[in-house]
């Protein structure tokens, strides 16, 4: 059970697509929008893009759960996130804005990328206060109640890829920092914090699996080379309460119209429609 529409994997392959395509195994495909869901721009509109179609604006005075702030240049749509982020959508929804609001960006280069964003959004959300310790380690700074993300598997610490979480201690003589991924703490030495980076901003492929309360996305030319469908449908479909598109009309409508994903080289389909009927069961 998945969504072939969205980014593929982070690994090899495309088992889901492959299995699909090949025609051997019955596949199901939900496409209908319910009354109860009809309502809620965010679902309305990632069909819209899943179509190829331009997403549906606001309507002034009307209540939505979907916006697109249209600004030309890089600088006002990092300011304008900057500006959503602290004030207008926390004091609008009454949220956490560093555990409930999730910035997903295209790639991590550029003014407009999830590393820059992440100094940003960390400076404006959770700045340094004179009477609590900070750890510095591999050119990042961690504060107390900064949001963090793992970003490879740790068997021993039960800890995997992707998985976001929050410092919720620090202790300079120990050197350990402490890490509340849900209801469990895991501790950290100063030596093992190459394994986290900040999760103020992260990109749509990191976010793949997860859900948020509210999505913002910069969307510009300057990444032109990442601009496809499934990278926008995949980072709307990740909000629940709120989703906001930041940048370039022109940026948005190259990507909705550009469907075609990046090639991947597998067996898989191959092998299935050499199989002549036949699929192992699945595991």
């Amino acid at each position: 059970m998945g969504d072939s529409d969205q980014l593929p994997s982070v690994g090899p392959g495309s088992a889901l697509a492959d299995i699909i395509r090949s025609e051997l195994v019955p596949v199901v495909r939900l496409t209908e929008v319910f009354r109860q869901a009809s309502s809620s721009r965010i679902i309305t509109n990632a069909h819209r893009v899943n179509a190829g179609q331009m997403p549906q604006l606001q309507v002034p005075g009307e209540e939505t759960d979907f916006f697109f702030f249209e600004r030309d240049e890089p600088e006002n749509i990092q300011t304008t996130i900057l500006e959503l982020a602290k004030e207008r959508i926390p004091g609008k929804l009454r949220l956490d804005p560093i555990l409930d609001l999730h910035v997903l960006c295209p790639m991590n280069r550029g003014n407009l990328g999830a590393r820059l964003l992440n100094v940003l959004l960390q400076n404006r959300l959770n700045p340094p206060r004179d009477d609590e310790p900070v750890a510095e380690r591999f050119g990042s700074q961690f504060r107390l109640r900064d949001k963090v993300i793992q970003t490879t598997n740790n068997y021993d610490k039960e800890v995997f890829n992707a998985d976001i979480g929050q410092v919720v201690g620090l202790d300079l003589a120990e050197r350990e920092l402490v890490i509340r991924f849900e209801a469990r703490d895991v501790v950290y030495d100063f030596n093992e914090l190459d394994e986290l980076s900040l999760a103020y901003a992260i990109t749509i492929h990191k976010s793949q699996g997860s859900e948020f309360p509210v999505v913002l996305v910069p969307v510009a030319m300057q990444h032109y080379v990442l601009l496809q469908r499934n990278l926008v449908y995949t980072a709307m479909t990740r909000g629940r309460k709120l989703v906001v598109l930041v940048g370039q009309k022109k940026a948005l409508d190259l990507a909705i119209h550009n469907d075609r994903a990046a090639a991947r080289f597998s067996g898989l389909y191959e092998r299935l429609r050499a199989s002549k009927g036949f699929v192992p069961a699945l595991v």
